[in-house]
């Protein structure tokens, strides 16, 4: 079974609109706050490098997070690894638990120096591979 990534973000005042929902380009926030999380617990802080590029964002709105919610959960999974890319798909949750937004992520990894793509590694693989639903 595959590891899900849960990230608790508070909600901030400026993320909602003027019709008391939280914008749209707050979730695109809110999903690469849980991503950077995401790095974070399973490579930066195991001292390992690691650059990726987003290539391309799908958000699908399914219910609106309304101003009662002073946090969301975001669950990040694997859904998707490839040679030089791999694909994260999110929850963005409300405080009932309660799906608001899904958003599907293919990240790029790119070689620092050229700033080109470059394969996954092997380690990169065993660790994605962890949060990886297949």
């Amino acid at each position: 079974m595959a590891e899900i990534h849960v990230h608790t973000i508070p909600v901030r005042w400026s993320d909602f609109d003027r019709y008391g929902h939280v914008t749209n380009s707050a979730y695109v926030e809110l999903a690469q706050e849980a991503r950077l999380a995401f790095a974070e617990k399973f490579f930066y802080s195991e001292g390992h490098e690691f650059v990726v590029f987003v290539r391309r964002l799908e958000v699908d709105y399914v219910r609106p997070i309304l101003p009662n919610t002073t946090a969301v959960t975001v669950e990040t999974q694997v859904v998707n690894l490839g040679n030089t890319s791999f694909t994260t798909r999110q929850e963005i949750k409300d405080a009932q638990g309660k799906t608001c937004a899904v958003v599907e992520c293919v990240q790029v990894t790119v070689d620092t120096t050229t700033t080109s793509p470059r394969e996954i590694t092997k380690k990169e693989i065993g660790i994605l591979s962890k949060a990886a639903d297949n």
